[in-house]
């Protein structure tokens, strides 16, 4: 199945029982760009600096607890994926992902958490900061390609072969149920977002989302659309350099594009999650796309204000910062209307 249909209960059960889970920090300011700016700051997640913590740890989790079941015909509860019991039946389980860096800090740490193991391929590209911090979570680390599609291949055949689980966060034809669990993960952020907007008694006007292979941009949208009491418009910012999902939006189908490599690591992803896309093409979104150096603006602006992060964590604020510059005096949304939100979705490495 390509429909995304999470049931955001299941992770929030499971992170309940999680030493350290802990729901990020909503921040209101005006310091920036003139304007009432809230900010969803995932860059100390579950101290793994990202949110893609809560993704690939929950779906390590939850393949896990579908193999138990497959296994003795038991349902787990939350408490016993720390037992002994479970972690030695975890022990002979492979987790097998690509990653540009944060996935697969989040897939070895899930390993790690549980007792199972994790091999991860990096392109190239990847910074060497990324493998070390990989290593220290006791994975198995391979260079695979030039960039990140190679090492999306690499991985897919090391499983292919037999050796581990594959455990994307992208995902195509026939291959769906892994990332779809990955992005009912994501699904908390959503969440956590409803309930902190309760309390302010303050929504946005705007959700900037960036974007790469679209996880956690479709899981946000499907969220938001299914049970946020008011409705903001949804701006998906990807990098000039690989607009995938925007392209497939253009083609009315899930597209690859081309294009050289992105300062935007993270998001520099040329092929769209097929469960994403679709997810999107039901929510109601508008796409963006920024520049490098409007990035890299984008992350001086939010260190002069003391949150740190990289040009991926930055896109949301180039998004709208991009949005403002474009709109002219008439059609300029008013600073008393105009209450944009976005995500830092990771820390500085």
């Amino acid at each position: 199945m390509n429909d995304f249909k999470p049931n955001p209960s299941k992770p929030q059960k499971l992170l309940a029982a999680c030493p350290v889970y802990k729901p990020s920090p909503l921040i209101q300011t005006t310091a920036i760009a003139s304007i009432h700016l809230l900010i969803k700051d995932e860059s100390h997640r579950m101290e793994l600096g990202s949110f893609k913590a809560l993704g690939g740890v929950y779906a390590v989790a939850m393949l896990l607890a579908e193999k138990w079941y497959q296994t003795t015909g038991k349902t787990l509860n939350p408490e016993q994926f720390v037992s002994d019991e479970f972690k030695q039946f975890s022990s002979s389980t492979t987790f097998i992902c690509a990653s540009a860096g944060n996935h697969g800090l989040a897939v070895a740490s899930g390993a790690k958490m549980f007792n199972a193991k994790a091999k991860i391929h990096l392109s190239e590209e990847v910074p060497e900061k990324f493998r070390q911090l990989l290593l220290e979570k006791s994975a198995i680390v391979v260079r695979s390609g030039k960039v990140y599609e190679d090492s999306v291949a690499a991985a897919t055949r090391d499983a292919d072969s037999g050796n581990g689980i594959l455990l994307a966060d992208g995902s195509w034809e026939g291959y769906t149920h892994p990332p779809s669990l990955v992005m009912e993960g994501y699904t908390i952020i959503a969440e956590e977002l409803r309930e902190q907007l309760s309390e302010l008694q303050q929504w946005p006007s705007h959700v900037f989302l960036q974007a790469g292979v679209g996880g956690l941009a479709a899981a946000m949208a499907y969220m938001i659309r299914e049970n946020w009491s008011q409705q903001p418009e949804i701006i998906v910012v990807e990098p000039e350099l690989a607009p995938c999902l925007q392209t497939s939006h253009q083609n009315g189908k899930a597209t690859t594009v081309t294009g050289n490599i992105s300062v935007m690591g993270r998001l520099d992803c040329k092929a769209p999650s097929l469960v994403a896309f679709n997810a999107l093409e039901k929510s109601n979104v508008h796409y963006l796309t920024i520049s490098d150096k409007e990035s890299i603006d984008a992350t001086g602006i939010l260190k002069e204000n003391d949150i740190h992060t990289t040009p991926s964590g930055a896109a949301g604020l180039a998004g709208l910062l991009k949005m403002q510059k474009k709109q002219t005096t008439s059609n300029r949304v008013s600073n008393d209307n105009f209450r944009p939100l976005i995500i830092i979705t990771e820390k500085t490495l």
